[in-house]
């Protein structure tokens, strides 16, 4: 059967044509979350120098036991992610942070450095954190549901979760933050017990008890950086940006104009 040139070509030109779509859709994603700047009439006052300070014991206690943690984590083999993983990755950041971004599960870049959100999803949280927040990423802390790749980036397993949720929970009780930031639908059912779709509980805080010691904390739900990603639109970063705006209400920072 003579190989058609003329099909060959158009089916090149297609794809080329989406390949440039999806990436012209991910510049644009990325800028809107670039360009920020607060609104201010006085100029900006020059911080005095300051004497070295002695490092607070409370923040040291809480990062030593984070560390500790980890190392829990790092020898876990309560499920078959255990065996499957590269490297385990229980979170990183401020153990004293007022903001936490809890995630689904470590994807293929997260498991090859035992760091959460460093590959693509990563940069566009970076983004929004630095760039549209105004805050560094050592700022706040980062983490996820599971500690371990599932394969194939599929979802985690109600017994992986299970098995995972101790985890979390300690990292949450030791940081007590003032706001969770739950990233995509598996983070946030998890942690509001809850089987209601991510765009009926998104753009609303939500009660979350991190033990039975302590006042409920604000959770607000919001699209995962890779499903905006993958279902660019104007209306789902629209979406994202409002939910960040209400947290940093919440948290007292000031809300940047573009």
């Amino acid at each position: 059967m003579p190989i058609d040139i003329f099909y060959i070509k158009i089916c090149f030109m297609k794809e080329e044509r989406n390949l440039r779509k999806v990436f012209n859709q991910h510049v644009k994603l990325e800028e809107y979350f670039t360009g920020f700047s607060v609104k201010s009439n006085k100029p900006a006052a020059v911080a005095p120098q300051q004497p070295p300070q002695p490092a607070n014991s409370q923040n040291t206690d809480i990062a030593t036991e984070l560390s500790q943690l980890c190392k829990e984590v790092a020898a876990c083999q309560k499920c078959v992610l255990g065996s499957t993983r590269t490297n385990p990755v229980p979170g990183e950041g401020n153990p004293k942070a007022d903001l936490v971004f809890v995630g689904e599960g470590p994807g293929a870049d997260e498991d090859a450095q035992g760091r959460p959100f460093v590959g693509r999803s990563g940069q566009l949280l970076d983004k929004i954190i630095t760039n549209a927040m105004g805050l560094k990423r050592s700022d706040v802390y980062i983490c996820n549901i599971v500690k371990c790749r599932p394969p194939e980036n599929r979802e985690p397993r109600p017994e992986e979760i299970i098995s995972c949720l101790p985890f979390l929970k300690k990292q949450l009780s030791l940081i007590r933050p003032r706001v969770i930031v739950c990233l995509g639908a598996p983070a946030t059912r998890t942690l509001l017990n809850t089987n209601k779709p991510i765009g009926q509980l998104r753009g609303k805080f939500h009660e979350f008890s991190i033990d039975d010691d302590s006042e409920p904390v604000k959770l607000m739900p919001t699209f995962h950086p890779s499903y905006i990603l993958r279902n660019y639109s104007d209306d789902n970063r629209r979406k994202v940006w409002e939910d960040m705006k209400t947290v940093m209400v919440e948290l007292g920072l000031p809300v940047p104009k573009k």
